[in-house]
């Protein structure tokens, strides 16, 4: 028999291609030869595996105690520099000097148009309130030149004491109307919880809280934003820190006042912003519960655009003897053209489309009706070359607060949301507001429309109506008092960028 027809092709010597590390039949001792050297082979690589274990160990545990020494001289550096540059800051803008004023740093002047929303004041100069020095040094480097109509009316009314019902405008400066009269009643030599503000939503309160250290950061007052969604660990152990001043959403307030870590016994003030919002269904039970852990004396004060009836049943209960002021009599939308466009449903991304291509967008955002619209919009938008961003209540937490930055700095042109983002946000860039989904009520669509026009500017709404939205418009327009006309075929870009 031929040699290569006992084996199969590529094994032994039989093959063409023979499998050099194939031996065939080997004798009884030469199996005994290579089981001890087997053994003795995998006695060696058991050693070595193991001192390469051992040597890998060493390595990793040296390099993350080098990384900590590392990360060691960085703090202490950092937090050098950082003393270093309060210093210099010290030094540089002196409180007591008679020309405090010009030497702080103070942005330059806005001079695009604005509406009488803001514009039409009685002449008062913040100078005019007896605010600390370092407080109004804060005020003028945030950029504020003097106050609008709704700050006029409510900081010298707070100062006082009293509680306050106001009802204004969204974009006319409410968050300082009430931040300002907090810091300056704030003691910062008691380190106790002596404010709270309380808001519905995560980016707001982020918002909230960074106005609130612009404004006071020439004052030693601690600002703690504490929301849901985030760790309650970490917030646990920063309330063992001094907090003077507490933002933050109604359910995780309480929970850490429940558990006795956030202690409210001392705190003088409760400011709510969107307090429709606040007193709804949702939050209502949890503020009510959260007020019955402050003193008896606290002061409270309730700002909104606008004003459902719950909220009169939370003043009947709290707040009989509340000071209301009213700046929403024919302000309601001033500032802010609005538009529809008839569409049916499958036109609606192509007249999109359109208008991205036609209007002069600084940054828009464009509402939708649920979260899977949100997330579908924003994949069809970028597929169409535009820069987009979504945001949604279901996104995790550190993933909004990412977008939400981002947007606010400029990073992207576009933003696609929910009705989370009708609650407050100011984003001083955003001119165009799109409703892709027509809301189902008056209220959602001030607020939403509400994103565009801030603080007196001029801003555009783009309503897209279907033929079911037809008769939501009709009683939009009749219960807000406004006209909302059939877009043109040519807008022209100063009702908008002015």
């Amino acid at each position: 028999m031929n040699s290569r027809d006992r084996y199969p092709p590529g094994m032994g010597n039989g093959g063409r291609n023979p499998n050099n590390n194939y031996y065939g039949r080997s004798t009884h001792q030469q199996q005994q030869q290579s089981q001890q050297q087997y053994v003795q082979r995998n006695a060696v690589q058991n050693q070595q595996s193991h001192q390469n274990q051992t040597y890998h160990r060493q390595m990793i545990m040296q390099q993350q105690q080098q990384q900590w020494t590392r990360r060691n001289q960085m703090e202490s550096e950092s937090s050098g520099n950082d003393s270093t540059k309060v210093t210099q800051t010290a030094s540089v803008v002196d409180p007591s000097s008679q020309d405090w004023k010009s030497q702080l740093t103070i942005p330059s002047t806005d001079t695009r148009y604005r509406t009488e929303d803001v514009t039409a004041t009685k002449g008062n100069e913040f100078e005019d309130y007896f605010l600390k020095r370092e407080l109004l040094m804060g005020i003028y480097e945030k950029g504020f030149e003097r106050p609008s109509p709704i700050q006029e009316e409510s900081i010298p009314i707070a100062l006082t004491g009293s509680d306050i019902l106001a009802r204004a405008k969204n974009g006319t400066g409410k968050t300082a109307a009430f931040c300002i009269p907090i810091l300056e009643k704030i003691n910062q030599d008691k380190n106790v919880i002596q404010a709270v503000i309380l808001v519905p939503t995560r980016e707001l309160a982020l918002q909230t809280s960074q106005v609130c250290k612009e404004l006071g950061k020439h004052l030693k007052i601690q600002v703690m934003v504490t929301t849901g969604g985030t760790s309650l660990k970490d917030d646990i152990m920063r309330l063992y820190q001094p907090v003077h001043l507490l933002v933050g959403t109604p359910g995780r307030i309480l929970d850490l006042t429940k558990k006795g870590i956030c202690v409210l016994k001392d705190c003088a003030m409760l400011a709510m912003d969107e307090a429709d919002k606040l007193l709804s269904p949702e939050f209502q039970p949890s503020v009510g519960h959260l007020i019955r852990f402050m003193p008896p004396t606290r002061q409270i004060l309730l700002f909104s655009a606008t004003f459902p009836v719950t909220v009169k049943d939370f003043k009947d209960r709290y707040l009989s003897k509340a000071y209301i002021i009213n700046l929403m009599d024919e302000l309601t939308l001033k500032g802010i053209t609005q538009y529809y466009a008839f569409v049916e449903e499958r036109q609606k991304v192509h007249c999109l489309n359109t208008l991205f291509s036609k209007l002069q967008i600084n940054q828009s955002i464009i509402f939708c009706n649920s979260v899977n619209r949100v997330e579908l919009l924003a994949k069809k938008i970028t597929e169409l070359g535009y820069s987009c961003f979504y945001i949604h209540a279901k996104m995790l937490q550190d993933h909004r607060n990412r977008v939400f930055h981002d947007f606010r700095n400029g990073a992207c042109r576009n933003l696609v949301c929910t009705d989370l983002f009708t609650r407050g946000i100011d984003i001083q860039a955003v001119n165009v507001v799109i409703n892709f989904d027509f809301p189902k009520n008056s209220e959602t669509y001030l607020h939403r429309v509400g994103r565009s026009g801030r603080f007196g500017h001029l801003g555009l709404a783009v309503n897209l109506i279907t033929y079911e939205d037809r008769y939501n418009l009709y009683r939009m327009e009749q219960e807000l008092g406004t006209e909302i006309k059939q877009i043109p075929s040519q807008i022209d870009q100063a009702i908008y960028c002015r």
